[in-house]
């Protein structure tokens, strides 16, 4: 498994499922268009799974990916860098938000090391390597360090499926990543990086003021080109965008739905429809979050967001309170009464 093979491999989303999708729905025991996103979410699936009616999206697994960043040394966030540890540990001890909501949901959980500074005692270590370097003086990552962690999410993607996944979402923990997903944002949408700031883990104004001066500065510095979804990555990313771009691709490839987390979620998509545009018809974007570099990259990505709830934990949170919504939307185009059947 490389890059390459699987960025070839990456095939549209069936129109003609999606077609056969609309056309059931149309005939259900409804008004037409009633069951609203419902009914294009269904569509999605079935685009997805190449298939009509589609598959509940169970089991599902949210890849929460663990990375630190060299960036906080320019005082872009309140908190250091030794938490993201701490939060890694709290994820495997059970005592996360998105454990609770993952718990409520049904969904699994899996906590990857991919990139802090220091390894976590329960936390599985896959390192990229410890911590990224600060990309407002130098690269964060080595392409082939990109390159590395997107095939280590693309072999997360296969091993998920293999083991009977039907959907995957995105999840991460590291202190001082929505600096780098912002940045990312802003070098594969163009945006101004005062466009893209926001608070983070509550920044104070002055702060979001600076991160976008650093965020700026780097993109100035780097220039990194759009179409390079590996050196964008290389230039201004973190591990946890670069692995989790990488499971959407795998995700993509194996015909699997992935459910957009948070900022961190909406850079991975950005990156990973760099590299394959045709993996964006496999991305559903779990909640709008309250970074404004979200509605930013969901524009250039062409998604509506299933939630509004103004959530800012991370973590795949989001991801796991829209889980439900898409059993619903499938459940409807299997287990509803056709207009038809009641004539």
């Amino acid at each position: 498994m490389t890059l390459a093979t699987t960025c070839a491999a990456v095939e549209p989303v069936s129109e003609t499922a999606r077609a056969a999708a609309d056309e059931l729905q149309a005939g259900l025991a409804k008004p037409p268009g009633a069951l609203g996103r419902l009914e294009t979410l269904g569509a999605q699936l079935a685009a997805i799974a190449g298939a009509c009616p589609p598959p509940q999206p169970d089991p599902a697994r949210i890849v929460v990916v663990a990375g630190d960043h060299g960036v906080v040394a320019q005082g872009v966030t309140r908190w250091p860098s030794a938490l993201s540890g701490i939060l890694a540990s709290t994820l495997i001890s059970g005592g996360a938000g998105v454990n609770v909501l993952a718990g409520l949901a049904g969904a699994q959980l899996r906590v990857l090391d991919a990139g802090l500074s220091a390894g976590v005692d329960g936390v599985e270590a896959r390192p990229i390597r410890r911590g990224t370097g600060d990309f407002s003086v130098e690269p964060a990552l080595t392409r082939d360090e990109a390159t590395a962690a997107l095939e280590l999410g693309i072999g997360e993607a296969h091993v998920a499926a293999d083991e009977g996944i039907r959907c995957l979402a995105t999840g991460e923990v590291g202190i001082g990543n929505t600096t780098t997903a912002a940045a990312l944002i802003a070098a594969f949408t163009g945006a101004e990086a005062a466009v893209v700031a926001g608070r983070g883990a509550d920044a104070p104004p002055e702060m979001v003021a600076r991160k976008a001066a650093v965020i700026g500065r780097a993109l100035a510095l780097h220039a990194p080109d759009a179409s390079d979804g590996v050196g964008v990555l290389a230039a201004v990313g973190g591990v946890e965008q670069a692995v989790l771009a990488g499971l959407v691709l795998g995700a993509a490839e194996r015909r699997l739905p992935v459910l957009l987390d948070g900022i961190t979620g909406v850079a991975a998509g950005l990156a990973a429809v760099a590299l394959a545009p045709a993996a964006s018809g496999y991305l559903i974007a779990a909640h709008s979050g309250a970074e404004p570099a979200i509605a930013v990259g969901l524009a250039r990505l062409g998604l509506e967001p299933v939630l509004d709830l103004r959530l800012a934990l991370g973590e795949g949170s989001g991801a796991a309170l829209a889980l439900p919504i898409l059993r619903a939307a499938a459940a409807v185009m299997t287990d509803m009464a056709t207009l038809e059947s009641l004539l």
